[in-house]
């Protein structure tokens, strides 16, 4: 092992080494008369560039073997141990980032700026953990996802929510997701990264609201299983519905359940769903009135939320540095200090016209924006509510494959250890 080690220490010195060699001299420098000296050029480190490739390539050895420990080992043991090496690699090693929640806004970003150049690495952090969740559902939140292991740690004494609080606060990521995407496609800020709650602790350089804010949901992740995870994680709503449709999932029994109830409250998440009796099937005619009267007011609900929305684009434009700018000189007071943002316009040589023209332009996209938003908001309302009237007949006790994080925590509670 250690011979193994140290061939890959060597590796990756003499790869450093070759990009060093590499980064030579182009051009002569100029010959000035007037003994003008060139100062030394700076080049950006090798090291990192090298750094982000491991991450990449230790992002996915950890899906693997946490896919591996939850599907094939059924070890809830070694998923909390790669909860550990998480915490300690991608959080206070890489000091949460490049991170794969923060990622989605690059993403965004690149899709609707063609001018902004979105790093290779912070694509395969965005797209791997989701291919994965794809293949064997949610084992990125199991334990790769620092954000989630820094919680999973302080989980001593879960409590069960009730399912209608379940439903109400679940609607929180769906709306964080939206604003997070409308405010990186109008180059807006990306506020997914400024109000992460766990990178500032990782960095030990957060403000003291944001350590307030991370404290504060350790403390109650003490008590209520992932509260960021579950209430608040964008990245999550994209690994939800991704893992309905994933090929292989976590299960509670490696066999048939002998409905012994042993797991029927062992998930902190709330995410085992119980066995329906045939015997409550509803009739033919109830069911499909039910059904129109959803065709109906989906719908609705989709129309009256992108109305809604749109009323709202006005507030929402005013984060935008742009809009602030304008409305700045616009209202701009002679007996106050000009901010700097207002000296550097000025120097600048711009007319406020053109700002306001650019700020105008901004307010117009927040309007579709909010039209967008607002109807993603009364879809994610409407099917919620679609959820709580359509029932599935079950004859064993299953893990929901979107709300299940695979934990692996349930498989401690079945007596059924092998396949029959």
């Amino acid at each position: 092992m250690k011979r193994i080690f140290t061939h890959i220490v060597l590796l990756v010195f003499l790869l450093i080494q070759t990009i060093s060699v590499k980064a030579v001299e182009r051009f002569p420098k100029p010959d000035f008369e007037s003994g003008y000296e060139t100062p030394s050029t700076i080049m950006p480190d090798p090291r990192s560039e090298a750094l982000a490739i491991l991450d990449v390539f230790v992002l996915i050895a950890a899906l693997a073997i946490t896919s591996w420990l939850v599907l094939k080992k059924r070890s809830r043991r070694g998923v909390f141990w790669m909860s550990i090496f998480s915490i300690a690699y991608f959080g206070f090693f890489r000091k949460g980032c490049v991170c794969a929640v923060g990622s989605i806004q690059n993403v965004v970003l690149a899709l609707f700026n063609p001018e902004y150049s979105i790093p290779i690495t912070v694509i395969l952090f965005f797209a791997i953990p989701i291919i994965f969740t794809l293949f064997y559902g949610r084992t990125f939140c199991a334990g790769v996802c620092p954000l989630g292991a820094i919680q999973d740690v302080f989980l001593f004494k879960p409590i069960s929510l009730k399912p209608w609080l379940l439903k109400v606060l679940g609607l929180i990521p769906f709306l964080y997701l939206g604003i997070s995407i409308l405010y990186a496609a109008t180059t807006t800020d990306f506020v997914i990264c400024r109000y992460d709650p766990f990178v500032g602790i990782f960095r030990l350089d957060a403000t003291f609201m944001m350590f307030a804010l991370g404290g504060a949901l350790l403390l109650i992740g003490v008590f209520v299983a992932r509260p960021y995870c579950r209430f608040l994680c964008p990245y999550g709503v994209i690994l939800n519905l991704v893992s309905r449709v994933s090929k292989k999932h976590l299960t509670i029994t490696p066999s048939a359940c002998i409905q012994c109830k042993l797991c029927e409250d062992s998930c902190p998440f709330d995410a085992i769903e119980k066995p329906v009796p045939a015997k409550e099937r509803e009739d033919s005619k109830t069911a499909v009135n039910r059904m129109i009267r959803l065709a109906v007011i989906i719908p609705l609900l989709v129309l009256a939320g992108g109305f809604v929305g749109s009323q709202f684009h006005e507030n929402l434009a005013r984060v935008n540095p742009t809009v602030q700018l304008a409305q700045e000189i616009m209202n701009f007071d002679d007996s106050q200090p000009e901010s700097f943002e207002v000296t550097a316009f000025r120097s600048a040589g711009r007319s406020a016209e053109d700002l306001y023209k650019e700020a105008a332009a901004i307010v117009h996209r927040f309007y579709i924006g909010g039209w967008i938003l607002g109807g993603f908001i009364g879809l994610t309302f409407g099917l919620t509510l679609a959820s709580l009237s359509i029932f599935r007949y079950r004859e064993d006790y299953e893990p929901n494959k979107g709300t299940c994080l695979s934990c692996a925590r349930c498989i401690d509670y079945c007596p059924v250890k092998e396949e029959l």
